[in-house]
């Protein structure tokens, strides 16, 4: 008997991974390729709202914790995944200035904000009013991630390619067997496919598509993350992710025109140089009607759990996530009530199941 079966292997799937590696527990991961948000991410990790300049969700913490966790994964996996860069988020006024001195001034965020005005010297870039620094920032490569790790799992005949059939889960007090795998525990870190899971479906998941191009620019010769209206992320060779859109109705992973022109609307509000889309790429974000990640058991099935609802911030939720998860069935710990998926049981399960 394995200790565990994960269904799901995007960042939510990894990082309980890692977690099990750690601590010596045996398990099988199931997965296919229905929901893509981990591999067409920006994999940005930044501490910092920037739209209203105030610390993300037990951000500084999730930092401290996730920097180490993806330097073991580099060491382990043998690519380089976290490239570290540099946040520039460029001021559309003398009033955005002001507002970021203020902020700067805050205890929490003073360690993340640079307090000085930083001139524009990029001709390929229109920002009259300059850019403020956000510290401590950067990018994982998400895709390199997804596919280095699937290989590393069948290197130890630890992954099973393929749809999760439900009809084939039998459910008892004292084990999970999914066709012929026996598990103590299940935990299904299955992103935006948790809709369709007849035993968390309940969840307020709501999901959000994202959509991200990736354009060859030569002249735009950047080597920082610049957020405008859009960010610009620098990859190699030229390349640049540009993103994102936030959709809420279209739940496919189909690009859209639609998308593609908003995108390309606000780049060119502040890009001045020219360059060539070379893709185009969507998911869904697995986000929640609180903004909080959905973690913990089921609320009848003591061996049954969820790890999902990290949103766009799963770059850096994901190793606090899984750590907490592990602690909670392992060792008995208390879930952060923040994301502990008891604030919606009462609400949402009991009153439809």
């Amino acid at each position: 008997m394995l200790d565990y079966i994960i269904v799901g292997l995007g960042l939510a799937g990894i990082s309980f991974c890692e977690v099990l590696e750690k601590e010596g527990k045996t398990f099988t991961v199931i997965t296919d390729e229905s929901q893509r948000a981990s591999q067409v991410a920006g994999g940005l990790y930044n501490p910092i709202i920037l739209k209203r300049f105030t610390m993300a969700w037990k951000a500084k913490h999730q930092l401290e914790m996730a920097k180490p966790f993806y330097r073991d994964l580099e060491e382990k996996l043998g690519v380089k995944l976290d490239y570290e860069l540099p946040v520039l988020r460029k001021f559309a006024s003398i009033e955005e200035q002001n507002l970021w001195f203020e902020a700067s001034d805050r205890p929490n965020l003073g360690h993340f904000l640079s307090n000085k005005i930083i001139a524009n010297v990029n001709p390929a870039i229109d920002a009259p009013y300059g850019f403020g620094e956000v510290k401590f920032t950067g990018r994982i490569d998400t895709g390199s991630l997804v596919r280095n790790y699937k290989d590393h799992l069948k290197k130890s005949d630890s992954l099973l390619e393929e749809s999760f059939d439900f009809d084939e889960l039998l459910v008892s007090e004292e084990s999970i067997k999914y066709k012929s795998t026996v598990a103590k525990n299940i935990v299904f870190a299955c992103g935006y496919g948790l809709k369709q899971n007849p035993y968390f479906g309940y969840l307020p998941l709501n999901g959000t598509k994202g959509e991200l191009l990736i354009v060859h620019a030569p002249e735009f010769k950047e080597e920082n993350v610049i957020k405008s209206s859009v960010f610009t992320i620098p990859m190699d060779n030229d390349h640049y992710l540009v993103g994102a859109t936030y959709k809420w109705k279209d739940k496919t992973n189909a690009p859209t025109e639609e998308s593609k022109k908003e995108l390309l609307e606000k780049l060119e509000t502040f890009l001045k140089c020219d360059f060539k889309i070379v893709d185009h790429v969507a998911g869904i974000r697995p986000t929640v009607v609180d903004r909080r990640p959905l973690v913990g058991r089921h609320p009848e099935h003591q061996n049954m759990y969820v790890l999902n609802g990290f949103g766009s911030r799963g770059v850096l939720i994901g190793p606090y996530a899984s750590n907490q998860l592990f602690d909670h069935i392992e060792k008995q710990s208390e879930l952060d009530p923040e994301m502990d998926v008891q604030r919606f049981t009462k609400k949402y399960y009991f009153t439809t199941s």
